[in-house]
């Protein structure tokens, strides 16, 4: 799943993302989200998060949709 719509995302969620460093070479980072920090509804680069590793970059695919839990 893109990661283009806000209401896809929410914490917890296993995501990959484009660090703003990486944006030349589209290297992806997995994490899980922390914090949403888009506050439209929807951005055509990718909703930009905090994953829990503290970077933030856009979502590019949705791993999961079910929360992770810590456990």
């Amino acid at each position: 799943m893109k990661g283009v719509n806000r209401s896809d995302i929410k914490p917890g969620l296993q995501v990959a993302v484009v660090l703003k460093k990486d944006q030349r070479t589209g290297k992806l980072t997995k994490g899980i989200v922390k914090d949403i920090l888009t506050k439209s509804q929807a951005h055509p680069h990718g909703i930009k998060v905090r994953l829990a590793s503290g970077e933030v970059g856009r979502v590019k695919e949705i791993y999961d949709d079910r929360a992770v839990t810590a456990g």
